[in-house]
């Protein structure tokens, strides 16, 4: 078992942010986008209440809407302002940094190499924040095609969830063929998707099969999937939960990793525990070579509200 595993700090203040309106405003509460990237955790949410919605437009005018974790962009928050929306924003500060630095570089006059992945709601939120300074490299292969109007005033940001060796080795190529091109201040991919790789570098290479709970549409479980098989695993698989396993993966295995990504619920873990010792992988040992005590406030709109310190 890997640790840290899981919620991350951002999810759990998301996650929370919507349970808590439901209890301080009532049902229902509406919800642009997944508020997190897990169908679990989106379907226990409906149950109580919440109505997730594609865009803003779909909110009856005068109702709530939560923001998700991903972050929105300015032109979002325009649009609920104009439509009388009362908004809840639970984007993980984690990606409000990334949107800061976003606004001064091109406050500076900067072309921002946007490192991520095209389509994805972080990517598409950050974006937002400057459209005319921001170019998104998705992948090595786009390095070579990226323009930029000054090679000299170039800096580089990135999606949260990224794989950390892979945008290390994206980076190095823009390096090479942009000399100028400087660091943000601090590390953008979150410390969570950082500390979730390390444990799996460390579990892979003991491990015939390494499963990694977590939904098609997560991007940093996706990318434990791909680290587990370069740092060893000879198979690894992204599951929903322990109905998605297949029994002929464990054939010739003797060590199983398990692991989620930073959107899961511990719950969803505890049952693909279940599966394996049904199936004779009762034996658990955790490995945990970081230690994660991060915890974010609750949205300062809700926090007013339900007078939380």
């Amino acid at each position: 078992m890997a640790r840290p595993r899981g919620y991350c700090a951002g999810v759990d203040r998301a996650v929370v942010a919507v349970e808590k309106a439901l209890e301080q405003y009532g049902a229902p509460i509406y919800v642009r986008k997944q508020i997190v990237h897990n169908t679990h955790v989106v379907k226990t949410l409906e149950a109580k209440g919440a109505i997730f919605v594609e865009e803003t437009e779909e909110v009856p005018e005068g109702e709530i809407v939560v923001f998700s974790a991903h972050g929105v962009s300015p032109a979002v928050h325009a649009e609920a302002e104009q439509r009388g929306l009362r908004t809840i924003d639970a984007t993980c500060p984690l990606v409000t940094k990334v949107h800061n630095e976003a606004r001064r570089f091109a406050g500076q006059d900067y072309d921002i190499l946007l490192i991520g992945h095209e389509g994805h709601e972080e990517v598409e939120g950050t974006s937002g924040e400057a459209p005319d300074h921001i170019k998104l490299v998705d992948g090595l292969d786009a390095v070579d095609r990226v323009e930029v109007r000054d090679p000299s005033r170039l800096v580089w940001l990135s999606q949260t969830t990224l794989s950390v060796d892979e945008t290390n080795e994206t980076v190095a190529r823009l390096k090479k063929r942009f000399p100028a091109l400087i660091d943000p201040p601090s590390d953008d991919i979150c410390y969570a998707t950082q500390n979730r790789q390390v444990a799996v570098k460390e579990i892979a290479e003991e491990c015939e099969l390494v499963i990694v709970v977590g939904s098609d549409n997560s991007s940093n479980s996706k990318r434990l999937v791909e680290v587990a098989k370069d740092y060893g695993a000879a198979a690894a698989y992204l599951v929903d939960n322990a109905t998605f396993i297949r029994d002929e993966w464990l054939d010739g295995v003797t060590t199983v990793g398990v692991t989620s990504g930073a959107s899961v619920p511990e719950e969803l873990v505890a049952e693909v525990l279940a599966w394996l010792a049904h199936r004779g992988f009762g034996d658990v040992t955790e490995v945990e070579p970081v230690q994660e005590k991060m915890r974010f406030a609750l949205p300062h709109e809700l926090r007013k509200d339900l007078r939380v310190p």
